[in-house]
């Protein structure tokens, strides 16, 4: 029996639309690389940095955001993450010495992120490593039809699950 997929069967009160066997293979291959593919950047960013992917992530919005700095609810939107989650990762990145939080001038109740000078060498030194692993364990292993394909239907998953003009509960609303 495959997966069961609980909003056709809210929606519709009938039988669950269940995955198909072909579904179900891809489904679960999808999640073993997903989750393999998170692990060995989380084990390269650590054994390079000591940090995980996701603190990297914020470092990498903050160098590309004009002055290195980003209003917090912004830099949480863009890493898909919680505002408690980006407030204790922050609070580790001030720790290191690669991030300050200062009081945003436009709005009273909020605060930027800023990349520091040490923080952006952590990440020029640690870029490297970290782009050749991503392209050893994906790039180097498709073609280019396939990177392609890869991105269209990234794409088209992330659009559903984040429709322009939902009330969706994403996580950095929260």
């Amino acid at each position: 029996m495959g997966y069961m997929n609980t909003a056709s069967m809210h929606a519709g009160g009938g039988e669950p639309r269940w995955l198909t066997d072909e579904e179900q293979r891809v489904w679960q291959a999808y999640l073993h690389a997903t989750t393999l593919f998170e692990d060995h950047l989380d084990r390269q960013l650590q054994r390079d940095a000591g940090m995980p992917h996701v603190y990297y992530g914020l470092l990498v919005q903050l160098s590309r955001a004009p002055h290195r700095r980003k209003r917090m609810t912004d830099l949480a939107m863009g890493a898909k993450i919680t505002r408690s989650r980006l407030s204790h990762a922050i609070a580790r990145l001030e720790r290191n010495g690669w991030v300050r939080r200062e009081d945003c001038p436009s709005d009273k109740r909020g605060q930027n992120a800023v990349l520091t000078d040490e923080g952006l060498k952590i990440l020029e030194r640690t870029a490297p490593g970290h782009v050749e692993a991503v392209r050893q364990a994906m790039f180097d292993r498709l073609t280019q039809e396939q990177v392609e394909q890869l991105g269209q239907i990234m794409r088209i998953v992330a659009e559903g699950l984040q429709p322009e003009d939902s009330g969706a509960d994403l996580p950095w609303l929260r």
